[in-house]
């Protein structure tokens, strides 16, 4: 409830600013993007490792777990919504619908409630995805970034969107602490994950439904130099 809450909240302020800011479709989904899904997969656990040690990195993988499922939901809703050949809500929610990512997901747990193993050659064969889902996100960003300048960076949308995603998230998530029934830790750690900086399987989706790729791609890169800065400050003041 809490990582759809804080996604839906980020959302609405995407929106308003969309409204002001008189976006079109596409640069509104491609804001979405970059402000309402942070990386809490490759960046997020290992800093939940290190400030809280492995009781800190299980509650954060579950945090993972579900914000990937938020963003293989929502994130291509709207990536697919402002795609240049998307045809509004019919076609993005044709888009949530094929993503493979839901399905496993529920196949998984039917398989954990039940009991039922898969065998070690399945086993073996899905790691072997898992473990090269990393480098191919990092390779579609990289040849996304090399096709964009400075002076092509939109400084205006980014200022918005980095603000978004490093200041208002956390800010957000620590109002909603005050009402959830956790403990100091997993409070504390709700908050540093909310300050991760824009998640790269966005890019991925953007550059899927040509969603502002370029856009989103700068936010993402942006958002996790300035991090360096953010993070350290977030841990001053939650910790």
């Amino acid at each position: 409830v809490y990582t759809f809450a804080l996604c839906f909240v980020l959302i609405l302020i995407v929106y308003i600013i969309a409204f002001v800011q008189k976006y079109s479709r596409a640069e509104t989904c491609g804001m979405i993007l970059a402000s309402s899904f942070m990386n809490n997969g490759n960046y997020g656990t290992p800093v939940a490792l290190l400030l809280f040690g492995t009781a800190g990195f299980d509650f954060a993988i579950i945090l993972m777990v579900i914000q990937q499922l938020v963003m293989c939901t929502v994130g291509v809703y709207y990536a697919a919504k402002g795609g240049e050949e998307g045809d509004g809500i019919k076609f993005a929610i044709r888009s949530v619908r094929r993503m493979p990512t839901v399905y496993g997901a529920i196949a998984g747990t039917l398989f954990q409630i039940c009991h039922i193993p898969i065998g070690d050659a399945l086993t073996k064969a899905v790691d072997l995805v898992a473990d090269a889902t990393i480098p191919t996100v990092m390779i579609i960003l990289g040849m996304q970034l090399a096709k964009i300048s400075l002076r092509s960076i939109q400084k205006s949308k980014v200022t918005l969107s980095i603000l978004i995603k490093l200041c208002i998230s956390p800010c957000v998530s620590y109002i909603f602490t005050l009402f959830l029934p956790l403990d100091e830790m997993m409070k504390q750690i709700i908050i540093i994950m909310a300050a991760m900086p824009t998640a790269a399987n966005t890019t991925m989706y953007a550059v899927q439904f040509n969603t502002d790729p370029d856009f989103v791609s700068s936010a993402t890169l942006i958002s996790t130099l300035l991090s360096l800065v953010t993070l350290p400050l977030i841990f001053t003041i939650v910790l």
